[in-house]
């Protein structure tokens, strides 16, 4: 069963998985290195006597035989492991993740504008949004901002099958531009989206960090003053975190860490504050990063 009595089942029956080709990728291999591991076992002996043809003497050809045969072996659970994790994380993990980030937020009666940022997957973290706004009684509306226009007739009909569709719009837009007007959303939230910004770039280079850091500034200028942001990500969370704390964003806070296909992540949520005053030494900070290149 999963969170607040919605079965694993139902679950992957409206969402499914969009990479499912990377788990079958992984769980085809992990067969063959077990089924090679396996034989590696049972045909022990012949195979050594077929390595002494290629190493001097016997003792050399059992140790080869036995070192091939464990390395076998742990790449199939390595694979099996990374298979089952990436399975896990592309929607139960996930549906668990956007049930910690609604929670990180306060009231959301009253909740006008919210914004999920990246819309990944099918709309999980989207509907859990609007289910939350649909279950306080609020009368908002969930946008879900994606890079690709065609994902959002795959997103609707999700939020369609939970119930929600009349407090969800999609649309496609640059999250480093975001198409909104400054303090518009009561919420902003993002599912291990923001990581994918900047890729084209090389994930460790300075250039994909500055991208990442934009994205990071248009979700605080969006931002209401005293708006929250929840972001769910991978890898580069103290980055997020740094650059929050150079905005003076308030009551920034970090989760715990969670593995999610096969890397760290992180929850981080924060609240803009409702008024910044300047002092005399202080330069009002420019959320949008038109500085960076």
């Amino acid at each position: 069963m999963g969170k607040a009595g919605r079965d694993w089942g139902q679950i992957y029956s409206i969402y499914g998985i969009d990479d499912w080709h990377t788990p079958i990728f992984l769980l085809i291999h992990a067969i063959f290195f077990s089924i090679s591991s396996v034989l590696f076992l049972v045909y022990f002996e012949p195979i050594c006597y077929f390595f002494q043809y290629f190493l001097p003497g016997p003792s050399s050809a059992r140790f080869t035989a036995g070192f091939t045969g464990s390395v076998t072996a742990i790449s199939a659970v390595c694979l099996f492991y990374a298979a089952g994790n990436i399975f896990y994380s592309s929607v139960s993990l996930h549906w668990e993740m956007a049930q910690r980030m609604v929670n990180s937020v306060g009231d959301w009666s009253c909740v006008k504008h919210a914004l999920d940022l990246g819309c990944c997957g099918r709309g999980i973290l989207l509907n859990t949004v609007a289910l939350q706004l649909k279950k306080s009684g609020s009368s908002g509306r969930v946008v879900g901002l994606h890079p690709t226009p065609t994902r959002s007739l795959s997103t609707l009909r999700t939020a369609s099958g939970e119930g929600v569709q009349e407090y969800v719009t999609c649309r496609s837009g640059d999250p480093r531009k975001l198409p909104f007007s400054d303090n518009y959303f009561d919420v902003v939230a993002s599912a291990a989206f923001v990581h994918t910004v900047g890729k084209e770039f090389g994930q460790k280079t300075a250039a994909a960090a500055a991208e990442r850091m934009r994205v990071l500034g248009e979700v605080v200028r969006v931002l209401k003053p005293g708006g929250v942001g929840v972001v769910w990500d991978l890898v580069h969370v103290p980055e997020y975190v740094k650059r929050l704390q150079d905005m003076k964003m308030e009551e920034i806070r970090v989760s715990e860490r969670v593995t999610a296909f096969m890397v760290n992540s992180h929850v981080v949520s924060f609240r803009k504050p409702s008024q910044h005053f300047v002092g005399p030494n202080e330069v009002r900070l420019d959320w949008r990063l038109n500085n960076l290149c």
